[in-house]
């Protein structure tokens, strides 16, 4: 054989294997999400503050001056502390006025005993006429009555006098007040308001939408807006029932679970709502693959470090995420980068601690 077709054949058998053994697809670098599930959706999240359950407001039971307020906004009191004073010129001139008439009522009192006794006894001797007895008589049970009537009246003035003194009637904290040092205010004016600090509850503003979705599936999560890490579940107790002519808001008052020891009144806090919902995962809306009327993923298999096209349920569309339900399990990885240039069983790279 000569040389010249010795090498046409060596190049005829070169040509075929190179034929017969393709290069394998190159390995290609993906980002992905881990599939986290939900079962609840969060409906939002609304700032609110720590309130009283229960609030008192308190005003004097007699009109007058307000001579003076003894404690602020904040201040902390017990039963029978005194909040402010009236200045009690006019219940005291009307305690004396009342004294002088009993003392006089009691003079008078004491007289008609002496002069029932007196004519008892002439009428005993038989030298009493029985018209001047009947009138002695008639005399003292009229004086008596007088006497009553004077010492209720010095008692009612001494109500009066005691009520130019604004006490607490519980124990609470002062959280507003409606009258100054110097203000004549009338009787059951409001002058304090007084709120109980042993139950306490959160107050929020809801959207009028949102609080006429309100349902006993809702789940209320209230944090502390400075430390979210204090927090607590709570219940609705109260929804008003009109909206706010201005905000067009709804105020909702929440029993709390539990009240942590950081949850003072006035403390601000952040009330999350969620609702209990199928498992679901929220997704990048950058993995999801439509074609042929199906929703599909590329999963990734941790073990071979290839791809696989998984169909899922799509259950909405948020902006730059979707939400699906059936079709993945927690844990899985999720490519979110060019889905559309996969294949199937195709190699990839990706960062196994992505979230």
């Amino acid at each position: 054989m000569t040389k010249p077709l010795m090498l046409l054949l060596a190049g005829l058998l070169l040509a075929g294997c190179g034929q017969d053994e393709q290069a394998p697809p190159p390995i290609r670098p993906v980002l992905s999400v881990k599939v986290e599930p939900q079962a609840q959706a969060q409906l939002g999240r609304f700032a609110g503050s720590i309130q009283a359950r229960y609030e008192s407001t308190l005003g004097f039971r007699v009109g007058g001056r307000i001579a003076r307020r003894w404690l602020d906004v904040g201040a902390q009191v017990k039963a029978g502390d005194t909040l402010a004073t009236l200045d009690p010129t006019d219940q005291q001139n009307q305690l004396r006025a009342a004294e002088g008439d009993l003392a006089r009522v009691q003079a008078q009192w004491i007289n008609a005993q002496a002069d029932a006794r007196r004519q008892q006894q002439l009428y005993d001797r038989g030298v009493g006429a029985q018209a001047q007895l009947d009138v002695a008589q008639t005399n003292l049970k009229t004086t008596g009555a007088s006497l009553e009537q004077a010492r209720s009246a010095v008692s009612q003035a001494r109500d009066q006098l005691d009520y130019s003194t604004l006490r607490s009637d519980h124990a609470a904290v002062i959280t507003a007040w409606q009258a100054e040092a110097g203000q004549t205010v009338t009787a059951g004016q409001a002058v304090v308001t007084l709120a109980r600090p042993d139950v306490k509850e959160a107050v929020i503003d809801l959207p009028t939408g949102l609080a006429e979705q309100l349902d006993r599936g809702l789940t209320f999560t209230v944090a502390s807006q400075l430390d979210p890490t204090i927090n607590t579940t709570a219940s609705l107790r109260e929804l008003e029932p009109q909206a706010d002519a201005t905000t067009r808001t709804r105020r909702a008052r929440l029993s709390l679970a539990s009240t942590p020891a950081a949850f003072h009144l006035g403390t601000a806090i952040s009330v999350t709502l969620s609702s209990q919902v199928t498992p679901r995962a929220e997704l990048p809306a950058s993995a999801l693959l439509e074609r042929d009327g199906k929703t599909q993923v590329w999963v990734i298999d941790p073990q071979q470090k290839t791809v696989a096209l998984r169909d899922v349920t799509l259950i909405a569309r948020r902006g730059d995420s979707i939400v699906v339900g059936e079709g993945l399990q927690p844990g899985e990885q999720v490519v979110t980068a060019g889905v559309n240039s996969l294949k199937p069983e195709q190699k990839v790279a990706f960062d196994e601690d992505a979230q």
